[in-house]
């Protein structure tokens, strides 16, 4: 069966006053969906559709799931096609899940906050020249908790109306790319998962070799929260924002076709690795948050350990000296032109994008260009 054509059957078939039991016609179609072999899901997914448990939910909808990442909707992520409630559209959502996370969040304001949290982060993920034409934020019309909590947790979608129904190319073509976006998500939340929750105590990584297999193996970024270290003449604080900023990086960076790694690397901050002409090239970067503005010991910091680290753990263990990466917690102004002389490129954050030289454009970490390259 042809994809638009289920699609705009349910549309007209589908009642969500009757109870969902297998007799009503609307209901019957959506449980044949698992079973059907003549959609035309990408390699390796699969799919079922739901129309409630007892009463029919406002808003019915066809899950897609790659079963290397998820195999069903209750937690982590996966594709849907969610019907507005009056049926006139259908959306096509990256989701997450959303049923194991009510059981530790009940409240629903705090649930669909903490999904807005959560989904925003994994949007940072996407590649963007993808995730700019899947930046609709939907709408399913229904007042009921659980189309609200889907409208909460999409991290990618793209509307279509039942009446502009595209061709069947077009929807596979469209279903094929978002499968490619729930890949890189996954690839995300993995990143997030391997995070200590805030009340662990914080771990240093050992410093032994590392070997990785997987694209995130190896980045393991802290906890972002405060903590504190004992130091001579009394009990300090320490903010943790240097460790949200590799975090965010190392997320950054996989959608730009890198592998982050933290894990064995200490005291390096990351490395970022990432195949070229069949020679595995690397990125050390050192990050550093800038106070009151005041860039100037940031900086000095930055290259001098950038150029240790490249030294002591790179060329003296015979390896080729790695491409260098000052990261900054914001912008620094004409030090990003005299990093840039020294061979190390810089990147900082810039509102919710990142800012960077032209090195760093150059290797596809960055769009936007400091003022003075230009």
């Amino acid at each position: 069966m042809a994809l638009r054509d289920l699609l705009i059957r349910i549309a007209e078939i589908y009642d969500a006053t009757a109870l969902a039991a297998n007799d009503v016609p609307g209901q019957a179609l959506l449980r044949t969906v698992r079973g059907r072999g003549d959609l035309p899901l990408p390699q390796g997914f699969t799919a079922d559709g739901h129309g409630g448990q007892g009463f029919a939910t406002s808003t019915p909808w066809i899950g897609v799931y790659d079963p290397a990442i998820n195999a069903e909707p209750h937690e982590g992520l996966y594709l849907a096609y969610i019907f507005s409630a009056d049926l006139s559209a259908v959306t096509l959502t990256l989701q997450q899940g959303v049923t194991s996370l009510k059981r530790s969040i009940p409240q629903r304001p705090q649930l669909r906050g903490e999904l807005t949290r959560r989904a925003k982060r994994l949007r940072a993920a996407l590649p963007p020249a993808l995730a700019s034409s899947w930046n609709h934020t939907p709408d399913f019309g229904s007042k009921d908790w659980r189309p609200r909590s889907y409208e909460a947790s999409s991290v990618a979608a793209r509307r279509y109306e039942i009446v502009n129904l595209p061709t069947e190319e077009v929807l596979q073509a469209d279903l094929l790319e978002a499968s490619k976006l729930l890949r890189d998500a996954a690839a995300a939340q993995r990143v997030y998962l391997q995070m200590p929750r805030a009340d662990e105590p914080v771990v240093e990584y050992a410093g032994e070799e590392h070997v990785s297999d997987g694209p995130l193996d190896g980045f393991c970024p802290k906890d972002s929260s405060d903590y504190y270290v004992h130091l001579k003449g009394g009990r300090r604080r320490r903010t943790r924002r240097h460790e949200e900023l590799i975090k965010d990086f190392g997320i950054h960076s996989v959608a730009c076709g890198y592998t982050p790694i933290i894990a064995g690397m200490h005291p390096r901050d990351l490395v970022l690795h990432r195949n070229v002409s069949s020679v595995k090239r690397a990125w050390l970067v050192e990050g550093k948050t800038v106070s009151n503005g005041n860039a100037t010991e940031a900086v000095r910091q930055a290259i001098g350990q950038l150029f240790e680290y490249s030294h002591f753990w790179h060329e003296m263990r015979g390896e080729p000296k790695p491409h260098l990466i000052a990261l900054f917690s914001e912008g620094i102004g004409h030090y990003a032109e005299y990093l840039e002389a020294h061979g190390v490129a810089s990147i900082w954050r810039d509102g919710d994008d990142w800012g960077g030289s032209p090195s760093a454009a150059s290797w596809g970490l960055v769009t936007n260009l400091e003022a003075s390259f230009l």
